[in-house]
């Protein structure tokens, strides 16, 4: 099994940017654009939490467990 950010349908459905939602969650567009782009080898609580909030959604909305 494995973690996989599903960031980028919660950022695509909402018509953001990568910087927009940067912005927006008071992150660093680099931060976002790893978990946008589901290459982000640690997921930072705090980086978590902000998006959360700005995005209106879960832990569990962004990210998602597979079979592989």
């Amino acid at each position: 099994m494995h973690v996989r950010s599903d960031l980028k349908a919660i950022v695509d459905k909402k018509g953001w940017t990568i910087r927009e939602c940067a912005r927006n969650c008071n992150l660093q567009p680099e931060t976002v654009r790893r978990l946008y782009n589901d290459t982000t080898m640690q997921y930072q609580r705090e980086s978590l939490a902000k998006l959360c909030e700005g995005l209106d959604v879960g832990i569990c909305d962004i990210l998602k467990l597979e079979k592989d």
